[in-house]
């Protein structure tokens, strides 16, 4: 595995398929450098629990961001890094954050829908297999960051329940 990448062949993985890879890996990136922006957003409001939600959700980013580079590598592929777009720092609401993460966790689940299209095109078994992984991710992401919406508007304005809530998103365990 090791060797073979050293020793510059040609990679088995296409052109057009390769750009789509790493701009990608640059999005996993951006979502996690987002998540991390929400999080000391959090932070500055005194939610903790919110705090902590986001920023493991950064570190679980990061490592969707190794399995594309992890593929590209193994595709004896060529890694492009590109600059990392800033975060956004403010929203209006706890509220207006996590609707902030679910938007943008559907506009990663259409990357990767778009993603799946193209290695099907490309007819490169591979990465599509890859991908399914994430097709399947992707389900779970939006289910959880739309759950706790729907939890934040039940408690509305009420601090008590915003603080339940944020003890309750405090307790995530890390994923292995």
């Amino acid at each position: 595995m090791g060797l073979e990448r050293k020793c510059g062949g040609e990679s088995m993985v296409s052109k057009k398929m390769v750009d789509a890879l790493n701009k990608q890996l640059n999005s996993e990136y951006y979502s996690s450098y987002l998540y991390l922006a929400i999080s000391a957003y959090y932070e500055t409001m005194n939610l903790g629990g919110f705090a902590t939600w986001m920023r493991m959700q950064s570190e679980e980013e990061l490592k969707h961001a190794l399995r594309f580079y992890e593929h590209l590598v193994d595709s004896n592929a060529r890694v492009k890094l590109m600059l990392i777009q800033q975060p956004p720092t403010e929203w209006k609401s706890a509220l207006a954050a996590f609707e902030e993460a679910y938007k943008h966790e559907r506009n990663v689940t259409s990357s990767i829908h778009e993603l799946v299209s193209l290695s099907t095109k490309e007819k490169d078994h591979a990465t599509y297999e890859m991908l399914q992984w994430f097709v399947k991710e992707q389900v779970e992401e939006e289910k959880n960051t739309n759950d706790i919406i729907q939890d934040i508007k039940r408690v509305g304005d009420d601090g008590t329940g915003l603080l339940i809530l944020d003890r309750e998103l405090g307790n995530r365990k890390v994923e292995t």
